[in-house]
């Protein structure tokens, strides 16, 4: 059945000042909408006709190159785009299992007196700027990291080892390792606060039903509980990934702001919005300015992709 069968009509009996107000506010709502399928059309056609220029002057290159000289005015998208995916796909593998930890542990095991203020704490995280996060990875993650972390392993690897191409580079804490790391803890909070809240919707007649079964804590989560949610999880999944693909100032400031192609984990590199918040001031002539609106065009058609992925999930958990 059709959402607009779903709507019922106005009935014809019902007193004019009804039937007026019922119009009006299914024009509304129906202007709310409009409003904003227009703002985001507009939005995506003039980043598309702002980085056409780039995109003409260096056609699919542009994709494909790592080169970004703005003394030259030769520009390639590879290097931010590389680096976006790998530090977002990295926040994600980071934070998913502990988010989904720290939810279960507030409903299944913590004790209630603890569990509300746990809760409301971690909301309370999710709710800080990223801009704390940022300076908070400068001046106190990366220095740690660097010093306790990245040197050692640098000096205790062989050169041309495994280990040497997966961790080579600069021991300064700017790394791409770093900035997933500042995803990882920005997005925990709010995909921890998420699954509680969709771990909560299940029974309390379905989990005492396992457990009277002999199912044991364990088995009740794996069986019952996320069966019971994966749907919405696969979208909370799915949020957490896109708020990390689109983060600037955090990344910003600990990732290294190079704009080759990352050969390890600590190597310096960029990500799409870290670019353009670092050279879209400075961005005087035409085609710097064109390449980096196309870079913006380009996030936003990754970020569609992801959800669009995520619906394709839903529809098949249907």
């Amino acid at each position: 059945m059709s959402a607009t069968a779903d709507i019922a009509p106005v009935p014809r009996g019902a007193p004019p000042g009804h039937r007026a107000g019922e119009l009006i506010f299914r024009f509304a709502c129906g202007m709310a909408v409009t409003l904003l399928l227009a703002g985001l059309a507009g939005v995506v056609v003039s980043l598309f006709l702002g980085g056409l220029p780039a995109f003409r002057a260096f056609g699919f290159g542009f994709l494909t190159s790592t080169s970004w000289n703005p003394v030259t005015e030769v520009y390639g998208a590879a290097g931010p785009i590389a680096g976006t995916l790998i530090t977002a796909f990295l926040a994600l593998i980071i934070a998913l299992p502990l988010a989904i930890g720290v939810s279960v542990f507030l409903v299944e095991f913590c004790p209630r007196p603890l569990a509300r203020p746990i809760a409301v704490a971690v909301e309370l995280l999710a709710g800080i700027p990223s801009i704390v996060y940022g300076m908070w990875g400068l001046f106190v993650l990366a220095p740690w990291f660097a010093a306790n972390i990245q040197l050692p392993i640098v000096l205790g690897s062989e050169p041309g080892s495994l280990l040497d191409r997966i961790f080579s580079g600069t021991p300064n804490g700017a790394n791409i390792f770093t900035a997933s790391l500042i995803l990882a803890i920005m997005i925990l909070p709010y995909m921890a606060a998420v699954f509680r809240e969709l771990f909560l919707t299940v029974p309390a007649q379905v989990r005492e039903a396992a457990y009277g079964l002999g199912c044991t804590p364990y088995e009740v989560v794996r069986a019952v509980v996320i069966p019971y949610v994966r749907r919405g999880m696969i979208g909370v999944v799915m949020l957490g990934l896109g708020r990390a693909l689109g983060e600037t100032m955090a990344v910003t400031f600990i990732i290294g702001n190079a704009h080759r192609f990352p050969n390890s984990l600590f190597d310096g590199g960029s990500t799409i919005a870290s670019t353009v918040a670092n050279e879209f001031a400075e961005a005087t002539g035409e085609l710097h300015a064109a390449s980096l609106l196309a870079l913006g065009f380009l996030l936003f058609v990754i970020t569609f992709a992801v959800l669009a992925v995520a619906r394709l999930l839903l529809r098949e958990k249907a």
